[in-house]
């Protein structure tokens, strides 16, 4: 049974100062601890890295210069459920719910509030915005989580969608291999190889911690995998959790063992009542520095800032390239000194 309030926690977790004075107010959202997450905190240890990113403090009751909505999302709207902020991709809302509540979340306006499910008249909408854009290649089914919608409901979502442009890419979005595992059912996996026609899905995991990487996480990617979806990693950066190089070296690696490509390294969003929770762009930039000495260049997730505002992605690395001399550029090395690389002459 999933855990939603403070009491009932008490009675698992002897809980430090800050979460007894969390208030489910101003700009936090809703607490929900799954039972799959609560099995992978230790008790005893109260700065254990899965509690950190799932029990609420009361550091999110406070408000700063940050915003609710920071990427712009409500700006950029099509329509009530799909947001369109790139040229060539889409995202469309398909729940507000999902099977826990990260702390760090970045959608709070949206995830654990009233809006509840798509419905099928919405699903509909937006598949007639998808044929009319012939432009966006692209669409990112998340939410919430749309893994907490039921197998018909999925069914019903992917077959209208599917039916009004085959082309394009579709991006399964989910927290569900830590947060519950258990859904990957096989009826589940049934529906999802129903629709594996005309362009592939791409699954988006997202695992902040090597803990998180248990066997049952492991078994239910490869279900995806094992029909030919690639697997993609989205972690957060966050300070507690996995702001160290050696952290992050042991979840590329074992990300890549278990066929699971790391592709993002996000820097935490300008949100309302993150702050506690986010690492300074500095510490960040000093991890990927390292971090690329450390791994190869498929087991390098990509450190990225969505730029305030909806401004979009930009990537955030050491600058290698220190300019040009005498027709030679000069590069720093990741590992020591300095090279040239000659400029090829224009004709």
């Amino acid at each position: 049974m999933a855990i939603d309030n403070l009491k009932d926690l008490e009675k698992v977790l002897a809980l430090k100062e800050e979460e007894k004075n969390w208030k489910e107010e101003g700009p936090s959202l809703s607490m929900l601890i799954s039972d799959n997450v609560l099995s992978l905190i230790d008790p005893d240890d109260p700065d254990d890295p899965i509690r950190r990113q799932f029990v609420p403090t009361c550091y999110e009751n406070v408000s700063s210069e940050e915003s609710i909505d920071p990427l712009k999302e409500v700006e950029h709207s099509a329509l009530s459920r799909l947001i369109h902020r790139y040229h060539n991709r889409a995202a469309l809302l398909v729940t507000a719910r999902c099977f826990a509540y990260c702390r760090h979340c970045f959608r709070r306006r949206f995830t654990s509030k009233d809006e509840g499910k798509i419905t099928e008249n919405e699903i509909v909408q937006a598949a007639d915005y998808l044929r009319k854009h012939g432009e966006i290649r692209e669409v990112l089914l998340t939410g919430g989580d749309m893994f907490t919608l039921t197998d018909s409901e999925i069914d019903f979502l992917l077959s209208r969608l599917k039916a009004a442009r085959e082309d394009i890419i579709f991006r399964l979005c989910t927290r569900a291999f830590v947060s519950n595992p258990d859904r990957f059912t096989p009826s589940l996996m049934a529906v999802i190889r129903k629709h594996m026609h005309g362009a592939p899905f791409l699954l988006m995991c997202q695992f902040n911690h090597p803990r998180e990487l248990n066997e049952k996480a492991v078994s239910a990617v490869s279900r995806f995998i094992d029909m030919g979806i690639p697997a993609f990693n989205q972690a957060v950066l966050l300070e507690g959790v996995n702001d160290s190089a050696d952290i992050l070296e042991e979840l590329s690696y074992s990300l890549l063992y278990n066929r699971i490509k790391p592709y993002y390294l996000f820097q935490g969003d300008l949100v309302d009542g993150t702050a506690h929770l986010r690492c300074s762009v500095r510490k960040g930039l000093e991890i990927e520095k390292e971090l690329r000495k450390r791994v190869s260049g498929v087991a390098m997730p990509q450190y990225t800032m969505d730029l305030p505002d909806g401004g979009g992605k930009i990537i955030l690395t050491e600058n290698y390239v220190l300019g040009l001399e005498n027709g030679r550029w000069q590069i720093k090395s990741p590992f020591q000194g300095k090279r040239e690389y000659p400029e090829k002459e224009l004709i």
